[in-house]
């Protein structure tokens, strides 16, 4: 599945966190670090596994470990409206 940015988002940075907030809704969200990381990762969609393999390479976390985190962390930003999870487009 690719994870998508929805619209409406305005960000602004806060030394190493992403604070969000959506301009239609006024819904907030704070990212941490990594979140923030993701959030840069896919400023194009991408798959989970290339997300996961750029954490790995940058942070130190184990491949499944990343994997599980990446995929909650994902479905929260499903459940508030930030991204969606989209099936790879047929090449």
């Amino acid at each position: 599945m690719l994870v998508r940015r929805t619209d409406g988002w305005l960000t602004a940075s806060l030394g190493d966190e992403l604070v969000m907030m959506n301009a239609n809704n006024r819904h907030y969200i704070e990212l941490s670090e990594i979140g923030a990381r993701i959030w840069e990762l896919i400023a194009t969609p991408q798959p989970i596994d290339t997300i996961c393999d750029r954490l790995g390479r940058e942070f130190d976390v184990s491949p499944a470990t990343c994997r599980a985190e990446v995929r909650s962390f994902v479905n929260e930003l499903v459940k508030h409206g930030v991204v969606t999870l989209d099936p790879p487009s047929a090449a």
